[in-house]
């Protein structure tokens, strides 16, 4: 069996490889990029495309005159040819994106975006009912702030930041403290809430309703394209034979 592969001093067989991809867990890997290049088969793309698509990845890695590029190829020790192949089949899989799921990303949108919408929010917390009450009834009350009460008292590393957390999604944080904040009005302060072995004093600074921009709409796509892959994945199960 002629060698495949150098590595330094090591020289590696076809039959070698394989096993050692198993068992450094590379098997996996090697079956997505499979099961991608086959939904990516349908794809095509004009010459001007994959020009674009050349200069554009060449751009991603700074390198943009032609000696800068012969160079970076070399130490990466790729041709252009396949240089290329790896910059058009990048384009590819970002026109397969927007072809299988732009046409209702708004939808997906709404669906998303009670989880992407992003508080900055008071957070106390304490594991004694008692004194979340008392420190309830002083803020209502004005005796003190929650930004003193929780720096001197919080038992959590919000205490470091005078109780002040975010912004965050609230996709991010515990499902009830999500749900409660979701559910009152910026500056509104959140009776003692019990959250595990914690009982939280919390109040809603801001809400960032999350917008459909060019990063979100990018960030969602690539969000279906995941879902779907892994469900592939769950569809063609792998094993080694032999």
């Amino acid at each position: 069996m002629s060698p495949v592969l150098l590595v330094g001093d090591r020289t590696l067989t076809s039959e070698q490889i394989l096993p050692l991809m198993a068992q450094y867990q590379l098997v996996p890997q090697l079956v997505k990029e499979l099961v991608i290049d086959e939904a990516l088969k349908e794809i095509e793309c004009t010459p001007a495309e994959e020009k674009q698509a050349t200069e554009q990845l060449f751009q991603q890695y700074q390198v943009n005159s032609q000696e800068q590029q012969s160079a970076w190829l070399e130490q990466s020790g790729l041709s252009l040819q396949q240089f290329e192949a790896i910059a058009i089949r990048q384009f590819k899989l970002e026109k397969f994106k927007q072809i299988t799921w732009s046409g209702d990303i708004d939808s997906y949108f709404r669906q998303r975006k009670p989880q992407l919408d992003r508080v900055v929010y008071s957070l106390l917390r304490t594991n004694d009912i008692g004194i979340a009450q008392e420190f309830y009834f002083r803020i209502i009350e004005g005796e003190q702030s929650f930004t003193q009460l929780a720096r001197e008292f919080s038992q959590g590393p919000e205490a470091d930041t005078d109780g002040l957390v975010g912004p965050v999604e609230l996709q991010s944080i515990h499902p009830t403290l999500a749900r409660v904040l979701s559910s009152v009005q910026p500056q509104q302060l959140v009776p003692p809430t019990q959250v595990g072995e914690w009982v939280i004093l919390m109040r809603l600074e801001k809400l960032l309703p999350a917008q459909l921009d060019s990063m979100m709409r990018q960030r969602l796509l690539n969000e279906r394209f995941q879902t779907w892959l892994q469900g592939q994945l769950a569809e063609h199960p792998w094993q080694i034979k032999g």
